[in-house]
């Protein structure tokens, strides 16, 4: 058989998904917080459906819980952590502060 043939013949290798971090008796409630966790990002970002491997209504049913999981002030809106090492390493220049000046011609209207 050409190799031009061969491109569009279905591979015999058969892949498996791995297991939905969902289990069968798992509760997806806003109380739930070591499922929550696992469902949201490092910046605290809901994760979606293809990186979850959930359902459509079990992802409808995630967003509901960290939604009002964080208005209920359990989770954080935003997860500000990652930023917290970045902004200690001490820079090799620094920005001085800025010095505003001023026209001399303003300084000798103002002394009249």
């Amino acid at each position: 058989m050409d190799k031009s043939k061969r491109l569009f013949v279905k591979s015999k290798q058969s892949f498996r998904r791995s297991l939905s971090p969902i289990q069968p008796g798992d509760r997806i409630d806003y109380k739930n917080m070591s499922l929550l966790y696992r469902l949201i990002s490092q910046q605290g970002k809901i994760l979606s459906r293809r990186v979850n491997r959930s359902t459509l209504k079990q992802q409808r049913l995630i967003t509901i819980a960290i939604k009002q999981a964080r208005i209920l002030s359990l989770l954080p809106f935003v997860n500000l952590l990652p930023f917290v090492f970045v902004n200690k390493k001490k820079k090799k220049y620094e920005k001085s502060e800025s010095i505003t000046r001023t026209p001399t011609s303003v300084l000798k209207k103002k002394k009249k």
